[in-house]
């Protein structure tokens, strides 16, 4: 009631100071004020200067008045007017008029609430600040970045946008660094400088000088790396790195060598923290995501032996497409109902292993103009894809593929290849101070060269002439007070039985636990207890997870509404590539640039992408597993 008696009466004090200077307008269903703004060629700050209440939001059939255009230029001499255009930030247009943007908020009050809109006209107050007046400096201010915070959370925090933060912060564009002071308003202050102040090579009686030997090592700039993020890996402020390399004043360019310090050593490969992506409100414009399945329809047709029903019991190659179909469907329906500014088009690539019509539907539907394609699915296929976009930079994403095949710079792999598995595995067992030791067949020769090149430090079990293992040699090399990881690469059944009885018999007196690097057939097979697997907790590298987290379950729920059945591998894997991939492209970046800064974790997959050093990138995304005295397999932690 208060409210009502408080619009009438603003609504009278305006018609007597105003007469009959002003238009009515009766609101339309989703109307804006913007919109309505731009019919009568007025502000929006002109309306609400009129309409207070109307800063809460516009009621379908309720009357505004809207200022004539005499009264409008009246009120804003002093003021000019500005059309948004594509791609133009607050920042920008504040800095193009000279005016901070907490003056353009309070002229255009619905920025708060709706943001930039292209085509939106802005009220630009004028900048009465005089000539002989020195202008205060917008006061500066910091934000630390913390772990798991994205441009687009921090952005949201300080209701500024992504494009803002970058130009603002240059060095982000790569990607965050934990602990970087992002400047969100203002200037920096220009720092000082302090020349370090060499001694002067000269002895007293009562001070002696002793030198440290500092060896130096070139190091190649990587794609990405800034000064900023260089400093920081390499141990030293930026100013000391210039100092070494003076070539820096002129930018950081991709292969330049540099002079730095062998001490510190350059660590390796940070670790990337999981990242939740949600909506980007700051996103322009809609993106472009296009699918290559092999569906092989034309063959299907063609085929007068089979019906489509014979043909699917047959042919597993089809029923693994369809499955990966069907989740990437949910994967964009579940995208629309949150609506998500991207578009999905789904094509036939009509695959065999060497052959699909890729190239084709490339030309025939322009994908050159696309932000991201998942398909084909053979390796061979992929790579003359990626090779047909590469000028245009496109994306290609590699869906099932584990095969290594040729570096291409848009080609992205979303399976872990054997190579990356296997480092995960030994990575845990490093991280966790375990004492490892290899158990291998002579017949898995290539797992054993790959340990001894790779692995340094594992210690291997004795083998008989005869192929068996020598049960002495494996006791001698437990030890206490650490964990003894038995890695376990072999199928022969009686090795089987040999190595866990062994560990069997000396869990009395040492932790053990049995390990291996990939799927082994023989252990489930009745010859093999798996009572005593679950004891020693079998533990092994795994790219899906046993997942049953409330989304999953929703997940299973939905599909199992949608498809009367169960969700497979292959239909769980399309949901989770499909839907993390229009969710990367959401974040107002490209996909190459999620890449690198964000890790995610979808129903039953993680995507941790890294640059490859021959090109492309490849998925880390690895889950640890380990079978439970309770018969459950869970993630190792």
């Amino acid at each position: 009631m208060i409210k009502r008696v408080l619009f009438i009466f603003v609504f009278i004090v305006a018609c007597s100071v105003f007469g009959q200077n002003y238009d009515k307008h009766r609101v339309e269903n989703g109307e804006t004020i913007s919109q309505i703004a731009q019919k009568y060629n007025v502000t929006p700050y002109a309306i609400y200067q009129l309409n207070p209440d109307a800063q809460s939001g516009l009621n379908p059939s309720s009357i505004l008045l809207i200022p004539k255009k005499s009264v409008v230029s009246k009120a804003v001499a002093t003021s000019k007017t500005h059309l948004i255009e594509p791609k133009e930030t607050l920042f920008g247009i504040a800095k193009k008029y000279a005016i901070s943007d907490e003056a353009l908020k309070q002229a255009n009050p619905n920025l708060e609430k709706e943001g930039l809109q292209i085509g939106q006209t802005l009220d630009i107050p004028s900048n009465t600040v005089s000539k002989t007046n020195t202008p205060t400096p917008e006061k500066v201010v910091y934000h630390e970045v913390l772990p798991k915070e994205t441009k687009y959370s921090i952005a949201k925090l300080y209701g500024t946008t992504i494009e803002e933060l970058e130009k603002r912060n240059p060095e982000i564009i790569a990607g965050l660094s934990v602990g970087y002071q992002l400047i969100i308003k203002g200037n920096a202050p220009k720092k000082e400088v302090i020349q370090a102040v060499e001694p002067k090579n000269e002895t007293t009686k009562s001070n002696s000088v002793k030198t440290i030997a500092v060896n130096y090592v070139n190091y190649a700039v990587k794609p990405k790396e800034t000064l900023y993020s260089l400093s920081k890996k390499i141990g030293l402020s930026q100013e000391e790195l210039l100092k070494l390399n003076p070539a820096l004043a002129n930018g950081v360019e991709i292969g330049m060598l540099l002079k730095v310090p062998s001490i510190p050593s350059i660590p390796k490969e940070t670790k990337k923290v999981y990242t939740t992506l949600s909506k980007n409100n700051d996103v322009i414009g809609r993106k472009k995501l296009a699918l290559l399945l092999p569906f092989n329809i034309a063959k299907m047709e063609s085929d007068t032996l089979n019906t489509p029903a014979m043909r699917l019991k047959k042919d597993k190659f089809l029923n693994m497409t369809l499955d990966f179909y069907s989740g990437a469907l949910m994967a964009i329906d579940s995208a629309k109902a949150i609506g998500l500014p991207v578009d999905v088009s789904i094509f036939d690539s009509q695959e065999t292993k060497n052959t699909s019509n890729s190239a084709n539907i490339v030309q025939e539907n322009n994908l050159q103009d696309s932000d991201a394609i998942i398909g084909p699915f053979y390796q061979n296929n992929l790579e003359k894809t990626t090779e047909l976009l590469g000028k245009n930079s496109v994306p290609v994403i590699s869906p099932l593929s584990k095969d290594i095949g040729n570096a291409s710079p848009n080609l992205y792999k979303s399976i872990p290849n054997n190579e990356v598995l296997r480092t995960a595995m030994f990575d845990y067992m490093r991280s966790k101070g375990g004492n490892i030791i290899a158990v291998v067949d002579k017949k898995k020769e290539s797992v054993r060269q790959y340990i001894q090149t790779n692995q340094k430090g594992v210690q291997f079990a004795a083998m008989l002439p005869n192929g068996e293992l020598s049960v002495e040699s494996l006791k001698s090399l437990f030890v206490k007070n650490k964990t003894n990881y038995v890695v376990m690469e072999t199928s022969n059944t009686r090795l089987i039985k040999w190595t866990i009885n062994t560990m069997m018999g000396a869990m009395a007196n040492f932790k053990v636990q049995l390990v291996i690097l990939e799927p082994n057939e023989t252990l489930d097979t009745d010859e093999i207890n798996f009572e005593y697997l679950t004891k020693l907790k079998l533990m092994y590298p795994s790219i899906t997870r046993e997942n049953e987290s409330p989304e999953a379950k929703i997940f299973e729920k939905e599909y199992r509404k949608d498809n009367k059945i169960s969700p497979s591998t292959y239909a769980t894997r399309g949901f989770d590539l499909t839907f993390d991939t229009i969710m990367r492209l959401s974040q107002g970046n490209t996909f190459q640039e999620t890449a690198d800064a964000f890790t995610t974790e979808q129903v039953d997959n993680k995507f941790e992408y890294y640059k490859k050093e021959g090109g492309g990138y490849t998925n880390k995304g690895v889950y640890i597993l380990h079978y439970d005295t309770d018969l459950t397999i869970k993630e190792a932690k």
